[in-house]
């Protein structure tokens, strides 16, 4: 599953926030990310008391929704992030509202659920909830963009 992962996704470690894709269809995925308590996010996050960033709750969510485009709206056929060129999918254009509604410790994984609620040519807006032991932790709602490469070189 780590191999489909890296295959869709540009990210890798220490940055790959998706350890696993439960389940996925072309307007939802849920996704889960194991947190390793070495990982420097949580080490300096805080020492001695970890919790996991906001921030790397929304790249989790991100990251799954890159994995939804590429592998069900990207415009390149087959897409495989070591070969192909020409696009970048999934670039994170706008968070239009998050809300973190408790601490997330990195001691137990942590679900992702992303459904797809409008797509427009490359614009793709997402809602997604967080959810940490069964409790809902986080839930955000955000846009990605497929645009040229050419801009992140």
């Amino acid at each position: 599953m780590q191999a489909e992962i890296k295959k869709l996704l540009h990210h890798r470690e220490p940055y790959l926030m998706v350890s696993e894709i439960i389940s996925d269809k072309e307007d939802f995925i849920e996704t889960v990310k194991t947190p390793q308590a070495n990982e420097g996010y949580v080490l300096g996050h805080f020492p001695g008391a970890p919790v996991v960033p906001g921030a790397m709750l929304q790249e989790i969510c991100t990251q799954s929704a890159g994995i939804l485009i590429t592998k069900y709206h990207s415009p390149v056929p087959n897409y495989d992030s070591e070969k192909t060129k020409g696009w970048a999918l999934g670039v994170l254009n706008k968070i239009e509202f998050a809300k973190f509604l408790s601490i997330v410790k990195p001691t137990s994984s942590i679900s992702a659920k992303v459904k797809l609620i409008a797509k427009q040519d490359n614009l793709f807006k997402f809602k997604a909830k967080v959810y940490q032991d069964e409790q809902l932790k986080a839930k955000i709602n955000f846009n990605l963009v497929n645009i040229s490469d050419e801009v992140i070189r």
